[in-house]
This record gives structure tokens, sequence and C-alpha cells, in this order.
């Protein structure tokens, strides 16, 4: 029995050798001498970048449009009154609406990921989410703020907040941890709602056993830009209508 079981692992083997030779020769062929999972994580750094780069290229074309937009109903309203009138009317709403840029004190909340990941603990308790995210958007919107920021960018209450991984996407621009949410508002009332806000008290429990961050200061003057991002509603009535 022996002898028969040396004689078969001796035809097997230089097969099994063959194969495996065959493998190596086909992954050095696709690799081309590179590390596979380093060239997927480089070509998947260059399709954000790329995406990023169209998106802010986008927004330019959409604020040249709406400047152009703007300047044509102008135009027409020097000699149409209903024009006029309805200028004046979206005028008026601009600043409150975000669509004007807006100065004024605040406070300025910062979150962030853990630093350390402890033995046991699951990576995505480590992380913040959009959720986290959305509930201080949420918290400073009921503290009264009469405009908010998030990164670099005007935020409205329509504003979508998404998050892939640790990484926050906001209208087509991806941004990294730590996330920077800015309101302009009275300051003791926003942070009365912040403290007020059970998401947030959740949020904090994170922060006191895995190391979150979780910063909230004050800002004498906070300068927020117009907001650019898109106004289509899908599903939006005029009060009164469709009641």
């Amino acid at each position: 029995m022996s002898s028969v079981r040396r004689s078969a692992w001796g035809s097997i083997i230089p097969a099994l050798t063959l194969l495996a030779g065959t493998l190596f020769a086909a992954s050095a062929s696709t690799a081309r001498g590179t590390d596979l999972r380093e060239d997927g994580r480089t070509r998947l750094t260059e399709l954000i970048g790329a995406e990023q780069r169209r998106a802010r290229d986008t927004r330019a074309d959409y604020r040249r449009l709406r400047d152009e937009v703007d300047a044509l109903s102008r135009r027409a309203g020097r000699h149409d009154a209903r024009v006029k009138e309805a200028r004046a009317r979206a005028d008026a709403l601009a600043a409150r609406s975000g669509f004007e840029p807006m100065e004024g004190p605040g406070v300025r909340v910062t979150l962030d990921d853990a630093v350390l990941r402890p033995q046991g603990v699951r990576a995505d308790d480590l992380v913040v989410h959009e959720v986290d995210v959305q509930a201080v958007v949420n918290a400073l919107w009921a503290g009264g703020a009469t405009g908010m920021q998030i990164m670099d960018q005007r935020v409205i209450s329509t504003s979508a907040v998404r998050c892939v991984g640790n990484t926050l996407i906001l209208q087509g621009v991806v941004y990294s941890p730590p996330f920077k949410i800015t309101a302009v508002g009275d300051r003791e009332r926003l942070r009365d709602a912040l403290d007020a806000s059970p998401e947030i008290a959740v949020y904090k429990r994170y922060v006191r056993e895995y190391g979150l961050g979780y910063k909230v200061r004050d800002v004498g003057r906070a300068a927020l830009p117009a907001y650019t991002g898109n106004v289509a509603m899908k599903y939006a009535t005029v009060p009164g209508e469709g009641d």
C-alpha cells in the first residue's frame, strides 16, 4: 500500500509544481511587477480625485450660469413690473434662504474618528457616521441657527449629509475627518440645543468609551459663504395648495 501512495504522490507533485508556476507567472504578468492591492488603491484614489475635480467644475459652471440668469432677470425687470416684483421678493428671501453670504457670532462643532483602536472594539464604533453629523446639524437648526456651514460649504435645511466609510460626501465633494460644522446664531441657545439632543448624548457616550472626538467652541465672527447646491424640490408644495 505504501509503495502505491509514493507512486501516486510522485505523479501528483510535478503536476502541482507546474500549476503553481503557471499561477505565479499569470500573477506577475497581471501585476507587471507591482503590488496588485496597491495598484487598486491607486486607481480608487485617482477616481475619487477625478470626481472631486468634476464636482468643482460643475459647481463653478452652476455659479456662472446662475449669475447669468440673475443678470438677465434683472435686465428684464427694468421693463416688466411683474419680473421686478418677483425679483424683489427673491432678493428679500435670499439671505434667510442661504443664497447670500452671512457673518455673525456662533459656534463650531468638530467631530473626529478615534485615534486608538481598543482591543475587541469594532472599527465601525470608532468612526464618525452620517447620523452623528446629522444629529449636530439638526440640533443647531433647533437651537435657532440662522446660517450653517459644513467644512467649507454652506448648507440649508434641505441639504443631505452622506457618509461612505469614514468620509463625508457633501454636494459632490468628499471630505475626510475631522468634520467641522459652523453655525451662526445665539451661542448660548446653540450650545443648549447641542446639550439637549438625545442623539448627541449617544455620540458622547462613544466619546467617553472609545475616544471619538467632540469639541464645541465659540466663534466670534463666522463668515459663511452663499449656498451653491441644487435647490430643485420633487415633492414640495406651497402651503395652501394640495391640502
